[in-house]
């Protein structure tokens, strides 16, 4: 199951959504995770001018997969929030990150060990200093392409975040993304 630790925000109101990804309302997070309920969510793949990826390591009180590696950090995206906005606001949160600018990748649908979503992935360029929020983030580090396929291979890694990276790499590859 996803949800192994105390749920963190349980009041906030998140944005639910069908299984099409159409907006059917609101509801507390607390409640969004008991019921399973499907809700919208944001992922980010961090580049530096290297060509390196930004790996989270989530921290060992986190919500949903605990001490994980994140190699998309976002976030579940709150009443009536675009995930665009979303996007940018975990990014500040969680990382420091101020004023990256985003460019859309594609959305997906995640369902996996009690979690069900619709996702955008985002992608961005940043080379700047990061300030890891201790309450989300353990650590994190650049890592190349080749280190983060292994790390995808040996795990742990956040399954919804394993899917929309690898998915990204497969339209790369076919030359579907910019």
């Amino acid at each position: 199951m996803a949800v192994s630790n105390a749920v963190q925000k349980p009041d906030e109101l998140v944005q639910l959504v069908d299984r099409h990804g159409n907006d059917v309302g609101v509801a507390p997070r607390e409640r969004m995770r008991k019921e399973n309920l499907s809700h919208r969510a944001s992922a980010v793949l961090v580049f530096n001018s290297e060509g390196k990826i930004f790996v989270q390591k989530r921290v060992a009180f986190k919500e949903t997969f605990p001490s994980y590696f994140d190699p998309a950090p976002g976030g579940v995206c709150g009443a009536h929030e675009t995930v665009a906005e979303n996007a940018a606001k975990e990014l500040e949160e969680e990382m420091g990150m101020k004023g990256v600018e985003l460019q859309h990748c594609f959305d997906y649908y995640h369902e996996s060990q009690g979690l069900q979503y619709w996702g955008s992935l985002f992608s961005c360029m940043y080379d700047g200093p990061m300030e890891l929020q201790p309450e989300e983030v353990e650590s994190g580090q650049f890592m190349s392409v080749q280190e983060l396929n292994q790390l995808l291979e040996d795990g742990p890694v956040c399954p919804d975040s394993k899917q929309a990276v690898l998915e990204y790499f497969k339209r790369k590859d076919a030359g579907l993304l910019c």
